[in-house]
């Protein structure tokens, strides 16, 4: 068996793992990254952007959001249910995270924010202008995937600091001697195994969005049948079980959730239109929110969690379809194509074509209830009583904006099921605002650390999406502040 001896150890090289590597070793320690990819950046590669608070872009923007005003907007959401000094730190740490990521090479667009919110709700409910969206090598628009070149730049110092990152290397278990973390046993690509001995072992694996069977056992959603998340191949959730095997405390594990189409990155265009504040509906016909709310998409993922089927359909007529090709859509996302119109046509017709299950069109109501699986005689009566108050100007169910109140009256009519959606997993892992991992009674297990989504436990029931680009936020800060605490303890032994 090879064996190694370093100062520090992460187990894995996304981007909670390449922040903790690169702090780690910016602080004076000798660091190795064990990578079961073959590549870096894990999930941060399909990813946009980070949350920053206080950082200097935000400053020549003149956003007046402060590091105390976001921590405490984070905590009465979460009714202080979680951890104050943790998502203290980190919220007072994200904006020099920014300029950090930008001394690497990083640029970015600007500060965006996720959604607006209506007039009516925006006092408390508005996205506010925190999150920091990568420009991508070469140029181009945002979207997804842009995050990539950030894991690029990431990478580079990395290996510019003597980092040493074995890729196709995944860890097997975590070494306990004395209750202490020591090391990790690892298997090489050729299944060779790998004693490493450090003085801190840092777990950053990713949650377990790419498990169904964990997904199944840790949440209410069964993959593939009540929810549809992206399942970043190797996000399997060993990191957690390996700290659960060393001792180390269990916390509430949940989706961060959204809501999508299947597949819905072979229906994007599709995924996009029809996130409209048009008429939504559960499977007995019903309206069930206020659709210009829609846009907080983790809202919208808890409200059709509680629909019967934790699924909904959005609905549109010709009309309505009309004037969104002529005049674009009412709510624009920065994930989706703004000229989604354009296309809707051409990958429309080639879904229905290819029988693609979620979406109909019907001449009539009564039809298009039947091809969608919606009861016929509730969505009846729901878009009778729907035309009736957009005829009067007045929602006098969910108080809708009186400027998406459009009826449903002119066929062809369409009709796309929405599903519950997710980026990942978080949560599972108990750690303090240092990032050291506890046990279940709260005690450090020395030398043991995790961040990143293993241990985000800061969102308590719901995902903050007012406060965008939050898990990718935790994931950097969460990393910096274990490297930086790790290299502290080893230079302290």
């Amino acid at each position: 068996m090879k064996k190694i001896e370093t100062d520090v150890i992460v187990v894995a090289a996304g981007l909670s793992g390449l922040a903790a590597s690169i702090a780690a070793a910016e602080s004076g320690a000798e660091v190795v990254a064990f990578e079961k990819a073959n590549t870096t950046g894990g999930a941060a590669n399909m990813a946009m952007g980070p949350l920053g608070i206080g950082s200097s872009i935000q400053k020549n923007q003149m956003v007046p959001l402060t590091p105390g005003e976001a921590f405490r907007k984070h905590m009465f959401y979460t009714h202080y249910t979680v951890d104050a000094r943790l998502v203290r730190d980190y919220y007072f740490k994200s904006g020099s995270t920014i300029d950090w990521l930008m001394d690497m090479g990083v640029e970015f667009f600007g500060a965006s924010r996720a959604f607006g919110a209506p007039e009516a709700t925006r006092a408390y409910s508005d996205g506010e202008f925190t999150w920091h969206i990568v420009k991508p090598e070469g140029g181009g628009a945002p979207g997804p995937r842009v995050a990539a070149t950030m894991i690029k730049r990431m990478s580079e110092k990395a290996s510019e600091l003597d980092v040493e990152i074995m890729l196709e290397t995944p860890v097997k278990r975590i070494i306990m001697e004395d209750g202490k973390a020591v090391g990790v046993i690892a298997k090489d690509k050729n299944g060779n195994e790998i004693e490493a001995r450090a003085k801190a072992v840092i777990i950053a694996t990713g949650g377990f969005g790419d498990n169904p069977e964990m997904i199944k056992e840790e949440t209410v959603y069964e993959f593939g049948k009540t929810i549809f998340n992206f399942a970043i191949p190797g996000m399997k959730g060993e990191g957690i079980k390996m700290a659960w095997e060393a001792g180390a405390g269990r916390t509430e594990t949940k989706m961060e959730l959204m809501y999508q189409l299947p597949d819905n990155m072979n229906h994007f265009i599709l995924d996009g239109a029809f996130r409209q504040p048009c008429l939504w509906v559960n499977k007995n016909g019903h309206r069930f929110m206020p659709e210009d709310q829609i846009a907080n998409t983790t809202h919208t993922g808890n409200a059709i969690t509680a629909q019967p089927g934790m699924v909904a359909y959005t609905i549109f007529d010709s009309k309505l379809l009309r004037k969104y090709k002529k005049k674009g859509p009412d709510i624009i996302s920065h994930v989706h194509p703004h000229d989604l119109y354009d296309h809707f046509d051409a990958q429309w017709e080639k879904d229905l074509a290819d029988g693609y299950e979620p979406i109909a069109q019907a001449d009539t109501i009564e039809e298009l209830a039947e091809k969608a699986g919606i009861d016929v005689a509730g969505l009846l009566e729901q878009v009778q009583e729907y035309n009736d108050m957009c005829a009067e100007g007045y929602d006098e169910i969910f108080e809708k904006e009186r400027q998406y109140m459009q009826p449903i009256e002119k066929g062809p009519f369409y009709c796309c099921r929405q599903n519950v959606g997710a980026y990942g997993s978080y949560g599972g892992i108990l750690i303090n605002h240092k990032t050291e991992v506890m046990t279940q009674d709260s005690k450090v297990i020395p030398g043991l650390y995790a961040v990143g989504t293993d241990a985000c436990n800061i969102y308590g029931d719901s995902y903050t999406f007012t406060l965008s680009g939050n898990t990718m936020g935790f994931c950097l800060n969460s990393g910096r502040i274990a490297g930086e605490n790790a290299a502290a303890a080893v230079q302290g032994f």
